[in-house]
């Protein structure tokens, strides 16, 4: 089989189109059965050019990633499997590198992954042996054809064909926790990121800002939007901060609420601007998107492609839609007041004050 998802990426005349999965807890549960449903109908219409599968999603226990990557592919359609650090030595990451790539399941996301929050009889002790960037570096080793050393003298492994990318979230308040996601993403590039996924989020004008940043350190690297269904409950979640990296401000929380008390519960109002996402995504010069949200149905994901592909020629006019600053929130880039996006001019952060000024009680 072909590597769509790898092909959509490197061609600029294609929108490479990702649907998130969550394989859930169990073996051979409903959740695992409607994956795997999943994979068969995008496989069939071709809509998708790959499913995604997270990795124990908010810390809990799930099917592996990998093991179920390897049925999907068999199921005909591209897997990208969501590659976390949190629970593996980087003996076992080896290992199971190895796995996927004899699989032939060769498209990662490489992430550090969400924190352990319950398991067997208590909480899992979290491992983070590697992060990232090493993981990445060591995909790239992989992908050369790793030299390991032993008693007999080096050997040189078959060269892996992995697509790995990285994450970045521009959804951060302060300075410091903003450039530091910059910094972060430029040691991933530099490690060998072959694509970059955005962090969820609803501010416009913080998708363009990752956008120009990526563009600026790596012109052809592909970025892609990250496009989330957001239900009210979960909304209310990520608002209250119990979602870590997500943020819905108290306005488009109150728009959330305000649609939920519709006959529907909100349902079209939050399939129409996840299209409305999608479009102005494209319009911005995005390279693809990846399509989440909670027991989302394949009808769903192809109405939001759909919809998106009829609204993005005029995207430029969506964009006050999405305007969902943090407050005080800081922005790379100057705004620009005609589009309400940003220009190429970073802001100037010489003479700004510190976020967080330290006093001297905080000194004691």
């Amino acid at each position: 089989m072909s590597n769509r998802f790898w092909d959509s990426l490197f061609d600029i005349d294609t929108f490479s189109v990702s649907w998130e999965v969550v394989p859930g807890r169990g073996a051979r549960e409903k959740a695992q059965t409607d994956v795997i449903q999943a994979a068969r109908e995008a496989a069939r219409e071709g809509w998708m050019h790959a499913l995604t599968i997270t990795d124990n999603p908010g810390g809990r226990p799930a099917l592996s990633a990998s093991l179920l990557g390897m049925e999907i592919l068999g199921a005909g359609i591209q897997p990208l499997v969501h590659f976390t650090c949190k629970d593996k030595i980087r003996n076992q990451i080896e290992s199971e590198l190895y796995a996927l790539d004899r699989a032939r399941v060769h498209n990662l996301l490489v992430m550090s992954g969400d924190y352990p929050v319950e398991g067997f009889k208590g909480r899992a002790m979290p491992v983070f042996d590697l992060d990232p960037v090493h993981v990445l570096e060591m995909v790239d080793a992989m992908n050369q054809g790793w030299q390991v050393f032993a008693p007999q003298g080096p050997l040189v492994h078959q060269p892996s064909q992995f697509l790995a990318g990285a994450v970045v979230s521009p959804f951060k308040a302060t300075e410091a926790e903003l450039m530091m996601q910059y910094y972060k993403l430029q040691k991933k590039i530099a490690a060998g990121a072959a694509f970059i996924v955005t962090q969820l989020g609803y501010d416009a004008r913080k998708f363009h800002e990752v956008l120009q940043f990526v563009r600026n350190c790596a012109p052809n690297l592909p970025v892609i939007g990250n496009i989330y269904i957001l239900p009210y409950g979960t909304a209310r979640m990520m608002n209250a901060n119990q979602l870590p990296g997500c943020v819905v401000t108290d306005p488009l929380l109150a728009q959330l609420d305000q649609e939920r008390q519709e006959e529907d519960k909100g349902l079209a109002a939050r399939l129409l601007r996840a299209a409305k996402m999608y479009a102005f995504m494209k319009g911005m010069g995005f390279d693809g998107v990846h399509i989440g949200g909670h027991n989302i149905q394949y009808e769903q994901v192809r109405y939001v492609i759909e919809i998106g592909e009829q609204l993005s020629p005029e995207w430029l006019q969506i964009i006050p839609e999405f305007d969902f600053p943090q407050p005080d929130g800081f922005y790379y880039y100057v705004k620009d007041p005609a589009s309400g996006l940003n220009t190429p001019v970073p802001i100037n952060r010489a003479d700004r004050p510190p976020d967080h000024p330290v006093t001297l009680n905080h000194r004691l």
